[in-house]
């Protein structure tokens, strides 16, 4: 039996594949679904099977998969172009017969009303009515998605959210690769839905106070409306309607919806989740080496 991973050339997918190793899958057991065969050349190097798809070519996809195989299935990264990605995968997925497929769709599931789960929502769906044999990972935020903008906060001084005192329940990246590859490599998680999210909820205030005391820098939690926010990010040069999505998911952050913890990421990966003062810290170690 191999595990395959989709979108192996990217953040996530390519922490799977380390992580995989770790845990002493061989590499000719391992396949790294891409769009670009050059980005994986490394993995290549160590043995990993390559096969080249995309989300866009279901005709490519016939060749992604294979009868009995267990997929990560990461969701793709063009949102409001997901549904038919998404339902190319799926299709591949059930002709292929693959053996379990493991969909990291968002936390909440059908609960999630913000307009950012509405895709991951109906993907679910989509799999759920293939019949496959399937594990849905809802993935929290990752403390990444703030820490990939360090370099902004600390020219301006300020974190800028429209979110209020809404709190956000992260977790390092690489403890939802982490969890993907317990899932892959495991037992019993068949017809399973693992709300994901870090061990503890923060605020806006104390993650600007976090990055305050390791860059030593003053750095102010900077609370704007709906539509200052949505200014900020267009004017940053987002295209509008990603930026719409995201002051809608602080809207969905200042009502609580990204602030459970669950635990469930913890007792899947058997370890505390990164606490996002160490993720902060490593960043700053980044921007400043």
């Amino acid at each position: 039996m191999s595990i395959v991973v989709t979108g192996a050339s990217g953040h996530l997918g390519r922490l799977v594949v380390a992580d995989l190793l770790a845990r002493g899958v061989g590499a000719g057991d391992i396949a790294a679904v891409v769009r670009d065969e050059g980005k994986v050349a490394d993995l290549a190097a160590q043995g990993v099977q390559v096969r080249v798809a995309t989300y866009d070519d279901p005709q490519s996809l016939k060749g992604a998969f294979k009868a009995g195989e267990r997929v990560l299935f990461v969701s793709g990264s063009e949102v409001g172009r997901r549904l038919p990605q998404h339902t190319a995968v799926v299709d591949a997925a059930r002709a292929a017969g693959v053996g379990l497929l493991a969909y990291t769709g968002i936390l909440g599931g059908p609960e999630a009303d913000i307009a950012l789960a509405e895709e991951h929502k109906l993907t679910e769906r989509l799999i759920l009515d293939s019949g496959l044999p399937y594990t849905f990972l809802r993935n929290g935020w990752y403390t990444e998605v703030y820490t990939q903008n360090l370099g902004t906060v600390l020219e301006h001084g300020a974190v800028v959210a429209s979110a209020g005192e809404g709190r956000v329940a992260s977790a390092a990246r690489a403890d939802y690769a982490a969890a993907a590859a317990v899932v892959l490599t495991g037992e019993g998680h068949e017809g399973k839905a693992y709300e994901l999210s870090g061990d503890t909820a923060w605020s806006f205030a104390e993650y600007a106070a976090e990055v305050s005391r390791a860059s030593g820098r003053e750095i102010r939690y900077q609370n704007v409306s709906s539509e200052q926010y949505l200014e900020v990010l267009v004017g940053a040069g987002l295209p509008a309607g990603l930026a719409e999505v995201l002051v809608d998911v602080d809207r969905g952050i200042g009502r609580g919806l990204l602030a459970g913890t669950s635990g469930e990421l913890s007792r899947l990966i058997g370890r505390p989740t990164t606490p996002m003062p160490e993720s902060v810290a490593a960043a700053v170690r980044q921007l400043e080496g």
